[in-house]
């Protein structure tokens, strides 16, 4: 009795092992003994702009299999298939002929039309399964943004990249009864379908991105430069409306041949990249100059005029010097908006060295230099400054013009923008939300406030001092009669090697509007164009047409 109880219950465990903790891994291999099974791939997620105009989007296409063990009529099957997709009938047969396997890809990415042709056929063993194509309607269209994907569907560079795990749907499956050598079943199958992505809506308009690609075109034809690249940015929420920089590519046909070609053109250079601002970076001065002065902290009002008879200052050794000769006493005795109208470098370089080390990278940091802007984007870059422990007053006095900083296009923009919009600084944005087809909106991304830069009171005087140098300065080619347009020229030159690069520079412009209640801000850069190297000559009359193209959007009404 005790035997035949030890070994009932030796029976037992092993019964319990096979069923309970063994079960799901048996019923698994017996499910792939007697199933085929083909992969239903889900439709990537749209990509939309603010409008929900369609940016990126999938269709389905078809793989076509055949299982050589339910081909009833091999040598038909194979002239069928071969007529219908264009494809050679000696190597179709011997696929369909083919011993050993449980079935063979006989073509890839076949259109509907063509595989519901194939379906009146009525082709016993012949199989389609779904799976995602990647279509970009505009093509060489925010290329650097949007991104593109691997062949297998995956987000590999930027917005497709960032938001994968949102574009990416849920696989679906087609189950087949087979039996022990393989055929089919009739009429035995399962069905489990694939669920499409979720649709990334970005803060983009399309419109205005439109604008923006065609304007930057131009400028790569005129002026030949390395490149060329705009932003467009809200300046009341960090919403980014256009983002694009040429040369660029097809992102329906994305050269994978060629990988120097392919790293080169799908980097976001307005945020990889970080380069000497130059003038343009006199907001950011002129700004901590009229906050000090308005605090009671030193400074320079709006009032104060600089005797400014030399066109050179000499700071530690260093000469700095300015773009004018000076000749007739011009530049000589200048405000404050007379400074930044003219871009008269030593007085920035005064500005700078008033403030001090101390209070003037307060007032980097308050803007956001040094450090990111953690937009939703990978890859981004947080500038360069020397630090402040190991600043000297040469340096100092380079960074108050512009030089010996260097800034991203983004960061420039973000920081301009909370010199004029009232003084908050804020993240930039890309994505608006996140949507369901079924459930609607299930995220959100609202606008996040950095920090405070400066006053209220201090950024609209700074904001009306750059009125006037688009009205009456060296930003007069971005004006545009019957509306009010702030803005700052920069020309910067490269540094090669440690050392300034000779004829090679970068030409920007950085202006908003409405400039008594700022709404747009465009940043424009031209990297070494050839003949012409002023930012006023070469960036402003391009920002010009983008605004241009913004006032038409958006309808906005004339002022007096």
């Amino acid at each position: 009795m005790v035997a035949t109880f030890f070994l009932l219950f030796v029976l037992f465990c092993r019964l319990f092992y096979i069923q309970i903790v063994w079960g799901k891994n048996l019923q698994t291999k017996a499910s792939d003994q007697w199933t085929r099974d083909l992969n239903l791939t889900a439709l990537r997620g749209d990509v939309v702009d603010r409008n929900g105009e369609i940016l990126a989007t999938s269709s389905t296409v078809f793989n076509v299999y055949v299982r050589p063990n339910a081909v009833k009529n091999k040598e038909n099957t194979a002239k069928v298939l071969a007529d219908v997709l264009g494809l050679n009938f000696d190597l179709i047969l011997q696929k369909v002929t083919k011993k050993g396997v449980s079935e063979v890809l006989i073509a890839r990415k076949i259109p509907t039309l063509v595989v519901n042709i194939l379906k009146e056929k009525g082709l016993t063993g012949v199989y389609f399964a779904e799976e995602s194509f990647r279509e970009y309607p505009f093509g060489d269209f925010l290329t650097q943004v949007l991104g593109y994907v691997s062949v297998d569907g995956i987000g590999q560079t930027g917005l497709e990249a960032y938001y994968d795990k949102y574009l990416q749907g849920i696989d679906g499956t087609l189950l087949t009864q087979t039996d022990l050598v393989g055929k089919e079943l009739d009429g035995v199958q399962y069905y489990l379908p694939s669920q499409k992505g979720l649709t990334v809506q970005l803060t983009i308009d399309s419109r205005i991105q439109m604008i923006v690609e065609n304007v930057l075109d131009l400028a790569m034809y005129q002026y030949s430069p390395q490149k060329a690249e705009c932003i467009v940015l809200d300046v009341t929420d960090g919403s980014i409306l256009a983002m694009s920089s040429k040369p660029s590519f097809d992102l329906n046909n994305v050269p994978r041949d060629d990988l120097q070609k392919l790293a080169t053109y799908s980097k976001n250079v307005l945020l990889t990249d970080i380069y000497e601002p130059g003038s343009t970076f006199k907001v950011v001065t002129a700004a901590a100059s009229l906050e000090e002065n308005f605090l009671g902290r030193g400074g320079f009002d709006e009032n104060h005029v600089f005797h400014n008879n030399s066109r050179t200052r000499v700071v530690d050794g260093s000469k700095i010097s300015c773009w004018s000769t000076h000749a007739n006493g011009k530049h000589s005795n200048q405000k404050l908006s007379d400074a930044l109208n003219n871009s008269c470098n030593p007085i920035f370089t005064d500005i700078a060295l008033s403030l001090g080390k101390n209070t003037f990278y307060k007032y980097l940091e308050a803007f956001g230099f040094g450090s990111k802007t953690n937009v939703d984007f990978q890859g981004e870059q947080s500038g360069l400054l020397i630090d402040q422990s190991l600043v000297k007053n040469a340096d100092l006095a380079r960074i108050g013009f512009g030089q010996s900083v260097t800034v991203t296009p983004l960061q420039l923009c973000l920081a301009t923008a909370a010199a004029v919009n009232g003084g908050i600084l804020y993240q930039p944005k890309l994505l608006n939300s996140i949507v369901d087809q079924y459930s609607g909106v299930v995220l959100t991304n609202p606008s996040v406030m950095k920090n405070r830069a400066i006053s209220e009171d201090t950024s609209k005087k700074l904001a009306q001092m750059l009125e006037g140098v688009v009205s009456n300065g060296s930003g007069k080619q971005a004006y545009v009669e019957g509306y009010k347009v702030g803005g700052k020229t920069g020309t910067a030159q490269k540094f090669e090697n440690g050392s300034l690069a000779v004829g090679k520079y970068v030409s920007s412009f950085i202006g908003f509007f409405p400039s008594n209640s700022p709404k747009y801000l465009v940043l424009m850069l031209v990297d070494e164009p050839i003949g012409q190297n002023y930012g006023s000559v070469v960036a402003a009359p391009y920002a010009k047409m983008v605004i241009e193209g913004i006032i038409d959007v958006y309808d906005v009404a004339p002022q007096e």
